[in-house]
């Protein structure tokens, strides 16, 4: 049953995949957009407002969590045009393992996820940015920089069978920025508004930030709150705990569609 699953799931996967060469466009717009965001943060807007030492090093990790927040109408887009099209409804009724959807879906975006990932570091060093820590410290930024990304998966995935038509995605989008900006991606916390503050040291996104600011061996990042001072710690629990929330509730929603 499980290597039925398992291959069920890799078919789904690979027609996700597929669908890059015929639409290679949305993959560069998708890769190079938070390039773009990057750049112009880094060199036309800047200021890092309360940022002691080199901008570029405090704002590297956080448009690289913030990376891993964007795409999510991409994710809700390709869901809810398969819901339109009753795509998902003819693979429902075919002898296969009703999870391996959804699976394919995830492990799909995950990929494109980590070529984007690949991508901005890579832009990152050529624009200034340097890896302080240790090789084992790098790569435990990168799992909690994909893990935020999996969380936000699946509750696009949610969302997108909720509001179950493409037209609804732009509402989710309106949403999306003003969360995604809603953190210290871009300035410290201790330059804001106290209550302003308050709320952005405990977005899910800024927790990610300061741990791979912490890891990349960038002093001083996590001074001030609690939350700041167990960012790594907070950066683990975030994600997992909205895995938690959304991902049966997408589980559960799927397996009502038909219904």
């Amino acid at each position: 049953m499980t290597v039925w699953a398992l291959t069920d799931s890799w078919t789904m996967t690979r027609r996700e995949l597929a669908h890059w060469a015929r639409q290679p466009v949305q993959v560069v717009v998708g890769l190079v957009f938070p390039v773009m965001l990057l750049l112009m943060f880094g060199y036309l807007v800047g200021g890092g407002r309360g940022v002691e030492g080199a901008y570029v090093g405090f704002l590297v990790p956080g448009m690289l969590a913030l990376t891993m927040a964007f795409g999510l109408d991409s994710t809700m887009l390709a869901v809810t045009q398969d819901l339109g099209k009753g795509v998902i409804d003819r693979f429902r009724s075919m002898p296969m393992a009703s999870s391996a959807v959804l699976v394919g879906r995830s492990v799909a975006d995950m990929l494109q996820s980590a070529l984007s990932l690949l991508v901005m570091i890579g832009v990152g060093y050529a624009i200034g940015w340097r890896w302080h820590g240790g090789f084992g410290s790098f790569l435990g930024a990168v799992g909690l920089l994909l893990l935020l990304r999996f969380a936000m998966l699946w509750i696009g995935i949610h969302l997108a069978m909720v509001a179950g038509k493409p037209e609804m995605v732009q509402a989710v989008q309106i949403l999306v920025w003003p969360i995604g900006f809603l953190s210290n991606a871009f300035a410290t916390p201790e330059s804001m508004p106290g209550w302003l503050g308050a709320a952005v040291e405990w977005n899910p996104m800024s927790a990610t930030a300061t741990a791979v600011r912490d890891l990349s061996g960038i002093p001083g990042v996590a001074d001030g709150s609690w939350a700041a001072e167990h960012a790594q710690l907070m950066a683990a629990v975030w994600p997992v705990a909205l895995v938690a929330v959304f991902f049966p509730l997408a589980v559960r929603r799927f397996r009502r569609l038909s219904h």
